[in-house]
């Protein structure tokens, strides 16, 4: 069988739903079962991040890879091919295509908070996923939360929907109990995630941690603009605080390797990948008490009200965690546990059985 792959978001600097991609690619490259199908990667653009088994599966559609691309360009291509089922892995696909379509559907944050987003693009992206879902013959998901927000915000039955979790990858080397007093943030920047409740609680960090630094990396999409660099100067944390939009594998391997604490303060997710990669590394994640948050990580985290404009409630947590090194270790004891629930292999054959059921094979 043909499988049409939506492969777009391996272009440029693949972050969220690209590495989630990357990572089923990486599993089904070596599967067997994988092996007894055909892949077409259909992309604007020659892809950035690829497993070398898929590179000749590529298939250029030319354009500019966005709405247009995809519900014209993207659907002739789809049209010309006929695949046996064509898999969408970020919440919209070709509305028209010739197949049978899988969608993942990661969160509907969209709707949920539309207050979040420009009206514009909160429009496009509620009807496109809301269109895309409904026509999809299976919609796959990270979480139950976000199963249940799709069956309340679409209005999907349950049971079109499938729930697979991500995977995690271990480290390259072995997490170690010594740690710089170094608080770590990845990803991206928006309002929802309260990053500047985080610089403005470690300052408070700051005054009784000597030597303690925090790390955020991320590209800033806050809607209205924040202006972090202008936060950190004016509460004079100077050099304590580094700001970067994006960084490459090695050197997130190495901030997660050094970091005694990771802070996420998102107050809506479908899943939260980067506190479980935090965890694996042997940093002790910090993260808002939300039902998405409660069925990830369990035991294996640190949690703070809902309510994380409360400054002095953050600071303690951090505060904590960076100078307890006997609590941090009763944390991370968890984390086998938690992070065994996770694996790529597992969620590359899941999704793959999805598929081949739309297809009907």
């Amino acid at each position: 069988m043909r499988i049409g792959i939506d492969a777009r978001e391996l272009t440029g600097r693949p972050t969220g739903v690209g590495r989630y991609l990357v990572e089923l690619l990486t599993e089904w490259a070596g599967d067997p079962d994988a092996a007894r199908h055909t892949f077409t990667l259909y992309t604007h653009a020659t892809p950035a991040w690829l497993p070398e088994a898929f590179r000749s599966s590529v298939r250029i559609v030319p354009g500019a890879g966005g709405t247009r691309w995809e519900q014209r360009d993207l659907a002739r291509a789809i049209a010309a091919d006929r695949p046996g089922v064509f898999f969408a892995p970020g919440y919209t696909a070709p509305l028209t295509a010739a197949a049978p379509v899988v969608v993942a559907v990661h969160d509907v944050s969209f709707f949920a908070h539309p207050e979040w987003f420009g009206w514009r693009e909160g429009l496009r992206r509620r009807h496109l996923t809301a269109w895309s879902a409904r026509r999809a013959r299976r919609v796959i998901t990270i979480s139950e939360f976000s199963r249940r927000e799709i069956v309340a915000h679409i209005g999907l039955p349950e049971a079109r929907i499938q729930v697979i979790y991500p995977g995690i990858r271990p480290p390259a080397s072995p997490a170690t109990a010594a740690r710089d007093p170094l608080v770590l943030y990845v990803g991206s920047l928006f309002q929802r995630r309260h990053v500047d409740a985080l610089i403005t609680a470690f300052a408070q960090v700051r005054a009784g941690v000597p030597g303690a630094r925090l790390e955020i990396v991320g590209e800033n999409r806050t809607r209205p603009h924040i202006d972090f660099d202008a936060l950190v100067a004016r509460l004079g944390l100077g050099e304590a605080v580094s700001l970067r939009s994006y960084v490459d594998e090695a050197t997130l391997g190495d901030l997660y390797d050094r970091a005694a604490v990771f802070v996420f303060l998102s107050a809506y997710e479908g899943f939260g990948l980067t506190p479980l990669e935090a965890l694996a590394a042997g940093a002790a994640p910090v993260v808002l008490d939300t039902p998405v948050a409660r069925e990830v990580l369990g035991p294996a985290a640190r949690f703070v009200p809902p309510v994380a404009a409360v400054h002095g409630v953050i600071a303690d947590a951090l505060t904590d965690l960076l100078t307890d090194v006997p609590g941090r270790a009763a944390l991370l004891a968890h984390a086998g546990d938690v992070l065994g629930r996770y694996q790529w292999r597992d969620a590359a054959r899941a999704t793959l059985h999805v598929l081949e059921e739309a297809a009907g094979v």
